[in-house]
Parts: structure tokens; C-alpha cells; sequence
């Protein structure tokens, strides 16, 4: 319990030194509402597993990540789908978000999922077995084409034969296709 609230607390002062600039530029903004954007992209980056299991073979483990994002209409809602994977095997996210503007050409949002693992047992940087996953992030436009994401996943129950949830830090750069 004690490792898990380290984590909680390391998710929110990175979450912190990541939107507070944005917020800090909002103000600067005119009276018209906020905008945030609406790409579409595919990313990659890297993505950090900052907890263990408690058994042998749930180390946390350093990995990358593939990370998409299909706008779904006018709603505020996008399709995502994620591939972390580290030294053994891989976890495929399917996910669903609600993504709010938070500043021009920025998003926050939330995400809910499932992760499929490739081969149960094996780390990767969400656990070593499937589970249900909820996540948050950023996401914002940084260049002509280009954006920038950052999200922290809770993997709930992902590891064999303990009930520890993981928790994975994911951050990259995207291409706009859309």
C-alpha cells in the first residue's frame, strides 16, 4: 500500500509539472473558448512501469509505447488503442476517452480499457497479466503536424497471483494524420 501511494504521488507532481504550464498560458488567452485539438495521430515513445507485484518476475519494467488516437465526429469522445512493451512480451490497449480542452491546441483526458498481454507472466510495463485499465493524460499540438502526449495507465489486478494494481508512466511524440 505504502509503494502504491509512492506512485500516486509521483503520477500527480509529474501531472503537475506537465499541465501547470499549459494552465499558466490559458490565462494569457483571449475571452473566446477554449479549443483544444482534434487530431487524429499515431505516436511513440517511452513508457516506464513504477510499480512491482511483489512476486518474482513483476519488476517494474522500462519499455516503449505505440499510442493512437481516431477523433470520433463532434463528441467529446476518441477511440485510442496503446502497445507497451518491454525486455519480454506486450500489452495491447483498446481504449475509450473523454477528452476535455484545456488550452488551445491541448487536451486533458480520461481513458477507460482492457489490457491484453501477449504472454501472461511475462512483465511488461503495465503488469504481467490482463486486466481492466483507467488512465489519464495530456495531449497537446506542438508543431504543424506534430503533438505531444503524456499519460499515466492503472492497470487494475494486473499481476499473476497478487492483487497489486500497476501503474505505467507513458510519454512521446505523435504525427497528426487527421
Amino acid at each position: 500500500m505504502k509503494n502504491i501511494l509512492k506512485s500516486f504521488m509521483a503520477i500527480s507532481a509529474l501531472s503537475s509539472l506537465v499541465v501547470a504550464p499549459i494552465l499558466l498560458s490559458a490565462g494569457q488567452a483571449s475571452a473566446q473558448p477554449t479549443r483544444g485539438t482534434d487530431a487524429s495521430y499515431v505516436g511513440a515513445g517511452v513508457a516506464a512501469g513504477v510499480t512491482n507485484g511483489g512476486q518474482d518476475g513483476d519488476a517494474a519494467t522500462l519499455g516503449g509505447n505505440l499510442t493512437g488516437r481516431l477523433k470520433l465526429g463532434n463528441t467529446p469522445f476518441s477511440a485510442r488503442g496503446n502497445v507497451l512493451w518491454g525486455n519480454e512480451t506486450t500489452a495491447i490497449i483498446p481504449e475509450i476517452s473523454v477528452d476535455v480542452p484545456i488550452a488551445n491546441r491541448t487536451n486533458a483526458y480520461i481513458t477507460g480499457g482492457y489490457s491484453f498481454v501477449e504472454n501472461n507472466g511475462a512483465p511488461t510495463p503495465l503488469g504481467n497479466r490482463e486486466s481492466v485499465v483507467v488512465g489519464a493524460g495530456v495531449e497537446s499540438e506542438v508543431a504543424n503536424n506534430f503533438l505531444v502526449y503524456t499519460n499515466a495507465k492503472v492497470g487494475l489486478r494486473a499481476y499473476e497471483n497478487s492483487p497489486a494494481s500497476a501503474i505505467s508512466i507513458n510519454g512521446g511524440l505523435g504525427y497528426r494524420f487527421r
